[in-house]
């Protein structure tokens, strides 16, 4: 993915929860997070050094694409979330524009995917950000590769967007 010749570093927003922080989830039905979505991959993230956040993800039969393998749209997804966490960090709404997934290896029921994603830089509305999801350890093979363009939003958008009547619309948080 190219970057804005103009990107700046990002910087942490002062509100930002500290390093070693567990982040709740953003709106409690999310797929990606939300404690109450009955399918969804239930992730959370912890925020780490800097503009980064990191976290696990266990791939279980429900995760399966092939058989014994999980599906890639799920890991893309999982992808998405880890990248979308780092919102928390720089107190700025923001959106999936683009997604780049890259498949490294298999990855197989069971495995715990660890993941760590992080701010590349800000242009504008644009934010670049990058993750890695690793085999079963932290410095473990690098299983999935994702690079991201997110655009800021005013909180108002999933007010306008989303479906009035949805359980919970318009009680999307970016802060704890």
């Amino acid at each position: 993915m190219l970057i804005a010749d103009d990107a700046k570093p990002a910087t942490v927003h002062p509100d930002a929860p500290p390093p070693g922080t567990e982040l709740p989830s953003h709106y409690d039905r999310c797929y990606g997070c939300g404690p109450q979505h009955q399918a969804g991959l239930r992730m959370r993230m912890t925020v780490g050094d800097g503009t980064s956040v990191f976290g696990q993800f266990e791939v279980t039969d429900e995760h399966q694409g092939a058989p014994g393998l999980a599906h890639g749209g799920l890991l893309a997804c999982a992808m998405d979330e880890a990248l979308g966490t780092l919102g928390w960090l720089l107190g700025i709404p923001s959106v999936t524009a683009r997604l780049e997934t890259d498949f490294r290896t298999p990855v197989p029921v069971g495995t715990i995917l660890h993941m760590h994603s992080q701010v590349i830089g800000i242009s504008g509305r644009k934010i670049y950000l990058k993750a890695t999801a690793r085999l079963n350890d932290p410095d473990g093979p690098i299983a999935v590769e994702a690079n991201a363009l997110f655009l800021a939003v005013d909180l108002s958008h999933f007010a306008q967007h989303g479906r009035p009547d949805a359980p919970g619309h318009g009680e999307t948080r970016i802060n704890p």
